[in-house]
This record gives structure tokens, sequence and C-alpha cells, in this order.
């Protein structure tokens, strides 16, 4: 990864202590990597060509199938349609409610499944989002912050009760493709990032930890599709990148190089594409044709 600073690797190998536990299994598993018969990524060519490139002769066979979503959705088979890839309950009212809205107008707030952030942030997120004058669609678990329930003061509740919708899950997939969604406040988990990536929508990024960082890093200095929210969160500097994101030329920048990544990720899993090709060998050479059994 060129350029790549201490702060963009991953919390769990961020350690100056040779006996960390989490930095120890990421060790194992790497050392055990090369014996699998399989490497798997969830990601296509265009995306990481350099990485890859770097990959490829360190492993037997690797194959990059993705974006899953994508690959899915060309899947036409009834009896699938009821399985479903979220674990919480989605309110689908906040998509009634995108539709009343204009093209390219609402910032969409999700800081996924597990991410927990403090009261102080909560406040300086909402008040960051009531400044900046853009309707939002925000997504607030109900464990979303530490040791404390999720209220926000009555000042952004009155000055927002126009222009935002709070729930505690959505369909991502379907918010992002919605024709109302300018840009995405996003934790930068790689789940969130190509799903954004996968709609062509810009994203505004606040790494917590994990692969966040480096997710981040990719997004705004490699991709071109993202600007960094300092941890150190206050609500002048959220209303500022909002507004950028929203409203500015660089923003709409951002919306232009979004635009040709989906357009990328579109073909990488179409039906002569490259994601859609390794899957078809993955499922061939590996899963199918070997009788035995493989650590993939």
């Amino acid at each position: 990864m060129k350029d790549i600073r201490i702060r963009d690797l991953p919390s769990f190998v961020r350690t100056t202590d040779a006996t960390h536990f989490m930095f120890n299994f990421c060790l194992g598993c790497a050392e055990r990597a090369p014996s699998a018969s399989a490497v798997i990524f969830h990601t296509f060519d265009a995306l990481e060509q350099e990485v890859l490139t770097a990959l490829y002769p360190m492993f037997p066979r690797v194959y990059t199938i993705g974006p899953l979503q994508l690959l899915l959705n060309q899947i036409q088979e009834d009896h699938l349609n009821s399985i479903d890839c979220n674990l919480w309950k989605e309110e689908v009212e906040c998509l009634q409610w995108l539709a009343s809205k204009t093209p390219n107008s609402v910032i969409y707030v999700n800081f996924g499944s597990v991410v927990v952030a403090t009261k102080e942030q909560l406040i300086e997120f909402g008040m960051g989002l009531s400044k900046s004058g853009h309707p939002f669609l925000w997504i607030i678990r109900p464990d979303m912050i530490t040791g404390d329930s999720a209220i926000l003061p009555p000042e952004f509740t009155e000055e927002t009760k126009e222009r935002g919708f709070i729930c505690s899950w959505c369909p991502q997939e379907e918010v992002l493709n919605h024709p109302s969604i300018g840009g995405f406040l996003t934790h930068c988990g790689w789940g969130s990032t190509i799903e954004s990536i996968s709609s062509g929508v810009p994203m505004l990024c606040l790494p917590f930890a994990g692969d966040q960082p480096t997710n981040c890093r990719y997004t705004c200095a490699e991709w071109g599709i993202g600007m960094e929210i300092d941890s150190n969160v206050k609500r002048d500097n959220v209303e500022k990148l909002v507004r950028d994101l929203m409203e500015g030329e660089r923003g709409k920048k951002m919306k232009e190089k979004a635009t040709d990544w989906k357009k990328l990720a579109e073909e990488a899993s179409g039906p002569r594409g490259s994601s859609t090709m390794n899957l078809d060998k993955l499922v061939k050479e590996v899963l199918l044709s070997r009788n035995q059994t493989y650590d993939v």
C-alpha cells in the first residue's frame, strides 16, 4: 500500500505489544494463508489492482468476488427472495420519507451495526447536521451510545423536525441507491464502503476501529470519493464537511468519481465481468472439482 501511514493501519495490528492477542491472531492467519486452497477478497480488480498485483505471487489462488450485492442482484431465483442479509429489523418507512425529497438532497448517516459512540459525539453530530441545513436520514441503534441513552437536545429536535428522519435500522442497499441520497456519513466499515461504491455515493468518513482507518485512507486518498472527519468530533466541522459534500465544488468532483467507480463495479459484476468469472472459477476449481476438505 503506497503512502500508508501508521494511523491508517487496522487498529488490531497497530500495537507495540508483541504479545497482544489480536495482533498474534492476525499474524497466525496471515502465516496460514499460503496453505489455503484459495484466498477470497470482497473487492473487484479495478478498485485495488496495485495491492492485488502484489498478493498474486504470494498465494496459489486469489479470487476477487465483489461487490457481492451486485452479484446477488443478478440471481433471478424467487425462492431466494426471502433470504435477507440484515440481522436488525429494518424500518422501511424511511423509504417513503426519502421519496418526498428532491434528488441528491439527503445526507445518509449510519455507523454500522457494531460501532459505539459517546453521548458527546452524538450531540456534536446532531448539531452539525442541524446547522448544515440539509435533509438527513440518521440511523441510531438502541445500543449505539456508550453507557447512556441516545437522547438529543430539544433544540436539535425543534430545528430538524421538518427535514430529518431518525430510525434504528434501514435497508441500506435501497437507501444508498435512492435518487434522493447525495452523500453517506459512515464509519467506513468495509461492507458500508463497498456498498457506497456500488451505489455511486460519495462519503464523509469517521473511522473508529478495526479495518475502518485503512478503508478511510483509500476512500479519501486513493479513490477520491471521501473526506475524513476528525476523530475529535465538533459540530462546526461536521457542518462544514456536510456542506462541502452536498453543495461544494469538491463534493461535485467526488460525486463524479463515485459515479465512475460505480460503473466499474457494475462491469466487474456483470455477465462477463472479472468478479463474475472469478466466482465461477472458485466454484468449479475449488469447491466442486476437488473431493476433499479445504481451509478456504
